[in-house]
């Protein structure tokens, strides 16, 4: 297949999100997530069947099966709402991907058994085989474990490719954002520099009927790395006391020169599907010009300056003889205050 024949229609499918928090056991969160993915594979099918059957990359929205810990420590929700990579949950959604010839991208809480009481907040890309050919862990979370919190003992494990991955696949070079991620412009740099084309974002954010900075985030992500950016929001928090469409709307497709190509309102919505041109994102990428932002990228002119500007600290999880302590959320707070101490006294806040 030459970069001519490389189109397609992507989808970000804005799906509810049925929160597991006041299931009263692991069971009946696990039966709740299995009638979601149901749920989902319903509506990816007809969503299929009624845009067309180019539609080959499906994005869902952020920790879609089981809304986010309010209030669990991280063993008990690991135990309860995370998901085992290769367990049945990854399972049901890989036959969806087969029955439906698309890739399926998604965010979940999933559990590593090097890590054993603590969770990542996992985004992931399924093919059409089934496979999962792309596993990301969110970076930066205000408050849940993340690669950087055990640093060392995660880069031998899993290397800088199992940090930044970026998967090369049948419908271009695939990346993952999680959520608010989106506001921090190095993780989408790095993803780009190691050759990503389209930026999958999982988010569950804020609906607005104005610019939010979120919003504003995934156009200008896609403007600096001339790549699309997929985005995909929940259609509302069900089954939680804070008022359900609080996280709804705004899930859409952004071009690489950061137009939004389609664009969902509210509610459970297939709209926002739009065509990824790889064709086009490559001529430009290979284009000399003032808008080839990539190609002129000087990263030697910051690089010692973000070497010397330790700012959060790696590490915060691991014990000096390489163990990870599992710690009450209250940490990463308090890991925050004292940041904020040192770049006060430092004079740089």
């Amino acid at each position: 297949m030459t970069d001519n024949d490389i189109a397609y229609r992507a989808l970000a499918l804005q799906t509810s999100c049925h929160a597991v928090n006041k299931c009263p056991d692991t069971p009946s969160a696990r039966a709740r997530m299995a009638e979601s993915i149901a749920r989902i594979g319903r509506q990816v099918r007809a969503a299929k069947g009624f845009l067309g059957q180019d539609v080959r990359l499906v994005v869902l929205p952020e920790y879609f099966l089981t809304g986010y810990p309010q209030g669990e420590t991280l063993p008990e929700w690991a135990h309860k709402a995370a998901l085992a990579p290769g367990g049945a949950e990854y399972e049901a959604m890989a036959r969806i991907a087969q029955d439906n010839a698309i890739f399926l991208s998604g965010n979940a809480y999933e559990t590593d058994e090097a890590f054993p009481g603590l969770y990542f907040q996992a985004s992931f890309v399924i093919d059409p085989s089934g496979q999962v050919v792309l596993r990301y862990r969110r970076l930066i979370s205000m408050f849940a474990p993340t690669p950087h919190d055990l640093w060392d003992r995660y880069l031998d494990l899993y290397g800088l490719d199992g940090v930044f991955p970026v998967a090369n696949t049948s419908i271009g070079r695939l990346g993952a954002i999680a959520s608010e991620e989106i506001l921090y412009p190095e993780i989408a740099r790095a993803l780009a520099l190691r050759g990503a084309e389209v930026l999958l974002h999982s988010t569950g954010e804020v609906g607005s009927t104005t610019l939010t900075p979120k919003d504003v985030a995934k156009r200008a992500r896609a403007i600096e790395n001339l790549a699309y950016v997929v985005s995909a929001n929940t259609a509302g928090m069900i089954d939680v006391d804070l008022p359900p469409n609080s996280t709804d709307g705004m899930s859409k497709i952004v071009d690489f020169l950061g137009e939004v190509r389609a664009q969902a309102g509210f509610g459970e919505s297939s709209v926002a599907c739009a065509e990824i041109d790889l064709a086009a994102l490559r001529r430009y990428r290979r284009r000399p010009g003032m808008g080839n932002l990539l190609s002129r990228q000087r990263l030697e002119l910051f690089a010692s300056v973000y070497t010397g500007a330790a700012i959060y600290p790696p590490n915060t999880l691991l014990a000096p003889d390489g163990s990870h302590k599992v710690p009450d959320r209250s940490h990463f707070l308090s890991t925050q205050r004292q940041v904020i101490e040192r770049l006060t006294a430092l004079g740089l806040i």
